[in-house]
């Protein structure tokens, strides 16, 4: 049943894993920032997973707001652009030390923050998975 599903369309397979992880890891406050990397990486894949199936080049990048803008040229998506401009920019400084991003002057999203890119993360799933049952 799982080699179906990757088969089907790997992208959102291995999304729904990352936004079931950040569900999981939501419960631990101190892991507020593990929360929005694996949200930022599961909108990344939902937006990989519509220009999969529309056989569109998948460009190797982490940029949301370049996959948004090419899913655009293709879909009439409304997605929170503001949200997904903050969850690109906390990807990489989120995970090192030494390039602690700061989400309004907090080292690490608070659990509300946290929260609300993971309802995001879940938004876009919802919209991505309604295309593409559309396409097929």
């Amino acid at each position: 049943m799982q080699n179906e599903k990757i088969k089907q369309n790997p992208w959102i397979f291995f999304a729904d894993k990352d936004v079931d992880a950040a569900e999981l890891l939501l419960t631990r406050p101190e892991l507020t920032g593990e929360v929005t990397f694996l949200c930022q990486q599961a909108v990344e894949k939902y937006l990989k997973a519509v220009l999969f199936e529309l056989k569109i080049p998948i460009q190797k990048t982490h940029d949301l707001p370049k996959l948004y803008n090419e899913v655009k040229k293709f879909k009439n998506w409304e997605i929170d652009e503001t949200l997904l401009n903050k969850l690109c920019d906390l990807y990489i400084e989120s995970r090192y030390p030494t390039d602690v991003a700061l989400l309004d002057g907090e080292v690490l999203p608070s659990v509300e923050k946290a929260k609300i890119f993971l309802e995001f993360a879940q938004s876009v799933a919802k919209i991505a998975k309604a295309e593409i049952q559309i396409v097929r």
